[in-house]
């Protein structure tokens, strides 16, 4: 990989997205502190437990990712189940208990004398709520830095966008009560129909008609570069909103990001490393096998975020978790894509260099 297509992969604002994230979370906090009206009035616009501003913004999030799913193509991923095998287990039937575990482990054990009991018990709510959603927009990046297939890529995002409309809610639930935590189910259904269901419906007929009127070129190379960094501008501009509600618990409580990230750090690199060695002891090619690992490491914080506002408010612990989540996400996920890139040796003599056959389709 050459430095040149790391400063193609990344623009402007997923380059430096930690500083803006950094930057949106001073503004946030200011605003909370200096100007109280502001988040006391939207609080105020709820439906459902939901705030209508946030969800505003998370659709803004999401609809760029959604757009960018094609369906026909996942009819083709059954000529390479390997690498789809290695993300849906990992993302679906691992990771979402080892980050639970860590969390568990970290907050309410190792820092059980530092971080009040029923505090630590909702960041590792939202440690659940990050750990129970696989990447989506973003390993479009990490797969462009670790020249993966792009095409496989894009199949395995939306087959595990598809997985995550039925298995989001339940796994949550299912976690949400080991860690003593009861939560309404039909909040959680809420969230996913809000922020999946409907985002990936709009995507869909968006995605089906434009292409039909336009072409897809028109749509690959016009649409979806006007709305590019739309994903990006609702994060941050999340992130001002959520923080102006966070500001007392920031002021209050500065090093428990420290104390949050640890885990979640720890779980990246950990779900990083279980898929990648389970890829390489599988021989997968590493064009498959280094997406199947991103996926898996990042999460759909979006979702995450929107799902702990509507679970457990604006002001809760386990936003602040998912939120640390974004926070920390980029300089990790950046450190991977160095590691993959190092380590593609690993995978050599690799099937990718020769020509596609029955017998060496991943």
């Amino acid at each position: 990989m050459s430095e040149n297509n790391e400063a193609r992969g990344l623009g402007i604002f997923e380059k430096y997205l930690t500083v803006w994230v950094a930057a949106c979370i001073v503004a946030g906090v200011l605003i909370g502190r200096f100007w109280p009206a502001f988040p006391e009035t939207l609080s105020q616009w709820e439906y459902a437990q939901v705030s209508i501003p946030v969800a505003i913004l998370i659709w803004f999030m999401i609809y760029p990712m959604m757009v960018q799913i094609d369906f026909s193509s996942i009819i083709s991923s059954g000529k390479k189940p390997k690498g789809l095998t290695i993300t849906l287990v990992t993302n679906w039937l691992i990771k979402p208990f080892t980050m639970f575990f860590f969390s568990w482990l970290f907050l309410q054990v190792f820092f059980q004398n530092i971080i009040p009991a029923d505090l630590a018990q909702e960041y590792v709510a939202g440690a659940i709520l990050l750990g129970a959603a696989p990447c989506t927009a973003m390993v479009f990046v990490w797969s462009y830095l670790t020249d993966g297939d792009p095409t496989y890529t894009l199949v395995q995002v939306s087959v595990n966008n598809l997985v995550l409309v039925a298995a989001y809610a339940p796994l949550v639930m299912f976690l949400l009560g080991l860690s003593d935590i009861i939560v309404p189910y039909n909040t959680v259904i809420l969230s996913v129909v809000l922020y999946i269901l409907i985002p990936l419906a709009a995507g869909y007929i968006t995605r089906k008609r434009l292409i039909q009127s336009k072409g897809i070129a028109w749509f690959e190379n016009v649409f979806l570069k006007k709305i590019d960094n739309f994903t990006t501008i609702g994060l941050l501009l999340t992130l001002i909103l959520l923080f102006s509600f966070q500001g007392e618990v920031i002021v209050n409580n500065p090093f428990h990001i420290v104390l949050i990230a640890i885990p979640l750090t720890i779980q990246t690199f950990f779900i990083f490393t279980l898929a990648y060695v389970w890829a390489k002891l599988w021989k997968v090619k590493h064009s498959v096998a280094a997406p199947a690992a991103m996926i898996g490491a990042s999460n759909f914080f979006e979702l995450a975020v929107a799902t702990a506002i509507a679970l457990f408010g604006l002001g809760s612990g386990a936003a602040l978790a998912t939120v640390v989540g974004v926070l920390v996400e980029v300089p990790v996920m950046l450190t991977l894509v160095a590691i993959a890139n190092k380590t593609r040796h690993w995978f050599k003599p690799a099937v990718e260099d020769k020509p596609a056959t029955a017998d060496n389709i991943q």
